[in-house]
């Protein structure tokens, strides 16, 4: 799978090892930056993770900041981006099965490199079920958007 990955400097360090971890597993990652530990501001990374996923470039995004907030809510004002901060493998997986969630957000100063490992690993072994109730749901999100997007 591609996946794009991008960090402040809050999730800097995480992201570099989560990107190692993704590329020894078999994805092909491509890294948004940032590139070192000076102080950045996380709506720069979650637009070029959000752009890459929006545009097709990456298949799913993942974004990391101090908390994992901040870069999520930044991400989900993207038209077709659904994000979310998840820190339990159960979020992760099941965030992507019932709303098709495209961009997993962690927190560097919550999560661990092994829990990181573990929700990423979660959230791109996971496929949307296409469940009936959750396609309908996911209609009425993607109207919601369409109608404030005027």
């Amino acid at each position: 799978m591609i996946i794009a990955i991008g960090a402040d400097h809050g999730g800097y360090y995480l992201k570099n090892q989560l990107a190692d971890y993704l590329r020894q597993a078999g994805h092909a990652v491509t890294d948004l930056g940032t590139y070192g530990e000076k102080a950045v501001d996380y709506p720069d990374y979650a637009r070029s993770v959000a752009t890459a996923v929006i545009e097709g470039k990456a298949e799913r995004g993942i974004l990391i900041c101090g908390s994992g907030v901040g870069a999520c809510v930044a991400a989900n004002k993207f038209p077709g981006i659904r994000s979310a901060v998840c820190h339990d493998t159960f979020s992760a997986r099941q965030g992507v099965e019932d709303d098709n969630m495209n961009i997993l957000c962690l927190g560097a100063r919550v999560v661990g490199p092994e829990l990181a490992k573990e929700l990423a690993r979660a959230f791109l072994d996971a496929s949307f079920s296409n469940a009936e109730r959750h396609v309908r749901r996911l209609q009425k999100v993607a109207a919601i958007e369409k109608e404030f997007m005027r």
